[in-house]
């Protein structure tokens, strides 16, 4: 006997899927502990105004950026 599922179930799953890898994605980002004073590639200084906005950063914006590339 075969069984269907409801309409929109597939698009309903699909949706949580990609919402739960998402969430996943941007938690593995976000920085914890103290800022770092110097880049932990360049040895560059890092801000005092990117340690502030971003508590934890351990990468100068220069490195992060190609990073997130």
């Amino acid at each position: 006997m075969g069984a269907w599922a409801k309409d929109g179930a597939v698009s309903e799953q699909i949706e949580a899927s990609i919402s739960d890898e998402l969430a996943r994605m941007q938690s593995q980002q976000k920085p914890v502990g103290e800022s770092a004073l110097k880049c932990g590639e360049c040895e560059e200084d890092i801000p005092e105004a990117r340690r502030l906005a971003c508590p934890g950063v351990k990468l100068c914006i220069e490195c992060q950026q190609e990073r997130d590339e």
